[in-house]
């Protein structure tokens, strides 16, 4: 968690915990952006070319969060599109707007089956541990000290709890998650290390494996230091059940936990009983990560509807995020922080 906090932000901290909203209760003149609200990390997903182009959006980014994801600066077929040849420009420019602004980065992702580079389709079985390691030591080593925390493995399970036919379950077996976090620890010491996952957030078949699969690594003494639970959610399918107990359970552990990807997604055309059903989870999920002590960190995927990826990848959904195209706080955004 962040070091410091006003006492404001202590006492709201203190009575969430013990399971009592302050939120309502504080005059709206005594709220501040979301990062003056809380002694968690609060953050967006942040695209390099907005943050360069847009200053209305790099002005409410830089006011309302403290913590930074690089959406797709980051990963694997963006860096290292022709093998052996780097590009850094997206992420460098992130990186350097957070030193600049006083801001902590979560580095995403390091192992994940998607968005690989096209050329890793030709590497063997017998290679691609050596490759893998490499990754992760090149970009972590560019970095190192400059990012908070790691998403070093991404989306390993499918819905049912089985493990994901990747190309590195495939070709390296199970023990490339355990791999990877040793690989990431001896890369750069001071980051925290994050497995991540999606439709984790209830109690469920996924978040069960997963739950287990943390646990063995505990046992065997694997450098992991935290969950992230995407909460990439929708509507229509209701509220994960059993949230805030799964949270604590994974807490119970021994390691962190984070909400890394928070969106609602909503269908189209939103209206006022649409967003108040928004502003409803969003509300639950912010509440139920402070009330677990080992909750670190809210962080959600893009902060405007101008730039959300769900449109695209959910046709007939969108508005998902707690601000609108506009950048104008949605209802959701004034839940949480009234």
């Amino acid at each position: 968690m962040k070091n410091t906090f006003s006492t404001r932000r202590a006492v709201a901290l203190l009575v969430a915990v013990a399971g009592i909203s302050v939120w309502n209760s504080t005059p709206a003149s005594a709220a501040g952006p979301l990062k003056d609200i809380t002694n968690r990390y609060v953050g967006s997903a942040v695209a390099a070319n907005h943050l360069a182009s847009e200053v209305d959006y790099r002005s409410v980014l830089t006011r309302e969060f403290d913590n930074v994801t690089p959406e797709n600066e980051m990963k694997w077929g963006v860096v290292e599109t022709d093998r052996g040849q780097y590009n850094w420009s997206g992420a460098d420019a992130i990186v350097d707007y957070t030193q600049r602004n006083g801001k902590s980065v979560r580095g995403h992702t390091l192992v994940w089956h998607s968005q690989l580079p096209g050329w890793m389709n030709n590497v063997g079985a017998g290679e691609l541990r050596s490759v893998v390691q490499r990754h992760i030591t090149t970009e972590m080593g560019r970095y190192k000290g400059k990012i908070r925390a790691w998403d070093v493995v991404n989306e390993m399970f499918d819905d049912d709890g089985t493990r994901r036919a990747s190309v590195f379950q495939r070709k390296l077996g199970d023990g490339y998650v355990a791999d990877a976090f040793r690989w990431a620890r001896a890369a750069d010491p001071s980051a925290k290390l994050y497995i991540n996952d999606y439709n984790t957030e209830g109690l469920n078949a996924k978040s069960d494996a997963l739950y287990n699969l943390v646990q063995t690594l505990k046992q065997q003494g694997v450098p992991i230091d935290g969950v992230g639970f995407q909460a990439h959610l929708a509507t229509q399918y209701g509220f994960p059940g059993g949230y805030q107990a799964n949270l604590a359970r994974f807490a119970a552990l021994g390691v962190d936990v984070a909400i890394t990807e928070a969106d609602v997604r909503i269908p189209m055309p939103p209206d006022s009983t649409k967003l108040n059903t928004q502003a409803s989870y969003f509300k639950q999920l912010w509440d139920g990560c402070h009330a677990v002590a080992r909750c670190v960190e809210f962080t959600t995927w893009g902060f405007t509807d101008r730039h959300s990826w769900v449109p695209d990848t959910f046709p007939g959904q969108g508005a998902a995020c707690l601000f609108d195209t506009n950048l104008r706080p949605k209802p959701a955004y004034t839940r949480i922080n009234p």
